[in-house]
């Protein structure tokens, strides 16, 4: 009977599918979520829609502050950056979606290490409040560059087309998402088997001892910066083509603060945590509404408290994971796999 892992060489340590098993799983796992289009009802769709949003972003922000330790507050400045830039090269100069999701991307990266500026000097809860002040210059950008946000009023942003093939339902915009999110997440699980992953990791556990390694903490700060805005600037664009009318309303700080609930509940410096958080947090108002509108028949105004309770079981759940389960739930499924792939042997 086969128990454990066994492996030789670096290269066999790094493979990111450990066996034939786990590349025919996936492919399964594939072959599943694109069907999903095919049978599932609209509003399911949305909501799978908006979790392929959210693990985009999640994985952005994990970058940053799971991989490279830098606190962010300013995921809701830079998904608006990226949304509003969209929007604005789709409505003023008829960019096509495969152009301008991208350089939304850039911009936001742009303005994502300008703000990473600060890391340079400060940490902590010092960086968290500077990403945090970054948030309402944005918001006040937002509001007041009317030319180019449309102000309160919002921008009416474009629908997606290739060609004469419009983009113009859940189903068909469920697969420029995925497709999407799927090279985010390849992208993000090889960063971290390159020198850069590396020297995030390093900085992240002692930013001292990899300077003195010859870590260019600098640069690194910085590119982390930027490749963690590039994501969250790509999920603001794909934001806009769901929303289609996006405004400062659509991008409150209270974003930025699930997004952080995300990837502590899924798990910080984890590829998959990012994914677990993502479709928790995503999926936690939906079960909410759920309870409320079949137990409003006997009690009416837990209807009228669905929003406070919202906030409540969130703030709950980010104490008892912390407390419970520090490492996220994607450290929980690694246990449960490590304790299967050991038996009969495990302990």
């Amino acid at each position: 009977m086969r128990c454990g892992d066994f492996k030789t060489t670096y290269t066999a340590d790094m493979t990111i599918f450990e066996s034939r098993s786990a590349r025919v799983m996936l492919g399964i796992f594939l072959c599943v979520l694109f069907s999903l289009p095919l049978y599932t009802p609209g509003y399911l769709l949305d909501i799978i829609n908006r979790i392929g949003i959210a693990v985009i972003g999640a994985i952005g922000l994990n970058i940053l502050t799971g991989f490279t330790g830098q606190i962010s507050l300013g995921n809701a400045a830079f998904m608006a950056i990226g949304a509003f830039s969209c929007g604005y090269l789709g409505t003023k100069f008829n960019m096509p979606f495969y152009f301008s999701i991208p350089l939304a991307g850039l911009i936001t990266a742009t303005f994502g290490m300008f703000v990473g500026i600060p890391s340079l000097r400060i940490k902590g809860l010092y960086l968290a409040m500077a990403t945090l002040a970054a948030h309402f210059i944005v918001e006040f950008l937002v509001v007041k560059w009317e030319s180019v946000t449309g102000g309160v009023a919002g921008l009416t942003v474009p629908t997606p087309k290739l060609g004469s093939f419009a983009i113009d339902s859940d189903a068909r915009l469920f697969v420029l998402i995925f497709v999407i999110a799927i090279m985010a997440v390849l992208f993000a699980k090889n960063l971290f088997r390159t020198k850069v992953g590396k020297a995030f990791v390093a900085i992240r556990d002692q930013a001292i001892s990899a300077e003195v390694m010859g870590v260019n903490i600098v640069k690194y700060k910085l590119l982390s910066f930027g490749i963690s805005s590039f994501y969250v600037g790509v999920a603001g664009a794909l934001i806009a083509f769901h929303a289609k009318i996006i405004s400062p309303e659509t991008f409150p700080v209270t974003v930025a603060i699930d997004y952080l609930g995300m990837i502590i509940i899924g798990g910080l410096g984890s590829i998959l945590g990012s994914i677990y958080g993502a479709i928790f947090i995503t999926l936690l108002p939906e079960i909410l509404r759920m309870v409320t509108t079949s137990l409003s028949g006997s009690f009416p105004e837990l209807v009228n408290k669905l929003a406070a309770m919202k906030e409540l079981v969130f703030g709950m759940l980010v104490i008892i994971f912390l407390i419970f389960e520090p490492n996220g739930m994607a450290s929980r499924w690694h246990n449960i796999k490590n304790y299967w792939k050991l038996y009969p042997f495990s302990h």
